[in-house]
């Protein structure tokens, strides 16, 4: 099954090829609610402590039959960790979750480092926005990142240096090559044909991808 989460980032653009279809499950994160009724998109569950969410889309949503959970302010978790949890706890298996890239860089950097979460490794997660995504490539978990020749894809070591690190059809390749976390050589690489194969094997890698005809 599917989720998609919609964050509530000020800044979000839908990405031009995603639309929710039959049997997916979409959670409007706080604000992320307004802006799914801005895409004509009708949440199957509105979540979070509703701080950001306005007045007026909440009587719409509510109108329109979306159920709310309704959290504290006071709280650990983010609005957005909030709808990742209960997508897990609906049995998603491939997550896309929207609005999380720009305003403010605490929530971003969070936001990215939730990609790194053990019950996560298993799954299909990608964070989306416009025509840039991001993933996590993992040992065990290769990942094949389908576009066109020309997009962009960035490797970038989080939490330690990436070893072992492998990739195929880019106009710079790679082979079991080291990319030292703080070390930007993995930026700007370039697809050479309609997929790239990764691999790595000791060591985290968020994998961003940009393309000009964005499809999930």
């Amino acid at each position: 099954m599917r989720a998609i989460i919609v964050a509530g980032s000020p800044e979000v653009i839908r990405p031009p090829g995603l639309r929710p279809q039959p049997g997916d499950l979409v959670i409007g994160a706080d604000l992320g609610a307004a802006h799914c009724l801005r895409w004509g998109w009708r949440p199957s569950l509105v979540i979070g402590d509703l701080d950001s969410l306005p007045a007026a889309a909440q009587v719409v949503l509510a109108a329109q039959g979306s159920p709310f959970i309704i959290m504290p302010t006071r709280k650990d978790e983010t609005d957005l960790e909030l709808a990742l949890n209960h997508a897990l706890q609906a049995g998603a298996t491939i997550i896309v979750i929207v609005g999380v890239l720009g305003g403010r860089i605490d929530h971003t950097l969070a936001n990215l480092l939730l990609l790194t979460r053990v019950d996560l490794a298993a799954l299909d997660v990608c964070m989306v926005d416009g025509s840039q995504s991001v993933r996590l490539l993992r040992p065990g978990h290769p990942l094949t990142i389908a576009g066109q020749p020309g997009d962009t894809l960035s490797l970038i070591p989080i939490g330690g240096d990436a070893t072992g690190v492998t990739a195929h059809h880019v106009e710079w390749p790679l082979t079991a090559a080291t990319l030292p976390l703080g070390v930007a050589r993995g930026v700007s690489n370039v697809l050479c044909g309609p997929s790239a194969e990764l691999y790595i094997e000791h060591g985290l890698l968020l994998v961003v991808h940009i393309t000009k005809n964005a499809s999930i």
